[in-house]
């Protein structure tokens, strides 16, 4: 039965994850799955995160993509360790996606992993990865019904972003509305309010991170 192929598919992810996780421990790396739909700006939301706090910590990237190598090309230029996974048509990353890269990544070298999953808000949420927590970035230009239309993934995640904020102005967003709803799957949920053109909230949305990432 369908159910009972994807429960196997569930628990042996959920093995491969806490080797992941183990491995991350040992390292004393912590991890940060983060996912959104395409398009949102998570490549842009690490480029300012990485300009901002890599003097306080060390940051590698693992790059989620169907295709192509734009991001990690980005990424790269600011002297980061990256990898890059194409996924040829797989809509998300899985624990053992990761397991398969982490040897090219400098674990003992590094404090802090960002993980930018595929783009997508249906499958990233389902799949452990081994992290620490999930953050999820939304795009205010993608309105804001996506929390009760995409529940999974604001519950799974511990921070949400709404990224550019410069252009509320010429949308019908109701960011309240999208704190209610977030908050109502969630009441933990940190939520900052982003703008990677214009560096607004950058700086909150850092210090929260070093916060919660820094070494003792």
């Amino acid at each position: 039965m369908k159910i009972k192929v994807v429960t196997r598919i569930l628990e042996a992810n959920e093995r491969i994850a806490a080797e992941n996780r183990k491995l991350f421990d040992n390292a004393g790396v912590y991890v940060i799955n983060l996912m959104s739909a395409p398009g949102a700006g998570k490549t842009s939301l690490l480029e300012e995160t990485i300009k901002e706090i890599n003097n306080r910590l060390k940051i590698a990237v693992i790059e989620g993509d169907i295709a192509g190598t734009q991001d990690a090309e980005r990424i790269g230029n600011l002297g980061i360790p990256v990898v890059q996974i194409n996924t040829g048509g797989a809509c998300h990353l899985d624990a053992n996606i990761i397991n398969e890269v982490l040897g090219e990544i400098p674990l003992k070298h590094i404090d802090l992993l960002f993980v930018e999953n595929v783009g997508n808000l249906v499958c990233p949420a389902e799949f452990n990865i081994g992290e620490d927590i999930k953050v999820m970035l939304l795009s205010i230009t993608e309105g804001d019904d996506k929390p009760l239309k995409y529940p999974l993934m604001f519950q799974e995640s511990s921070a949400l972003v709404l990224n550019k904020i410069d252009l509320l102005p010429y949308t019908n967003t109701d960011i309240e509305k999208i704190k209610r709803d977030a908050f109502s799957l969630n009441p933990s949920l940190k939520i900052f309010k982003v703008s990677c053109k214009t560096g607004e909230g950058v700086r909150e949305w850092t210090d929260w991170l070093f916060s919660i990432a820094k070494k003792d």
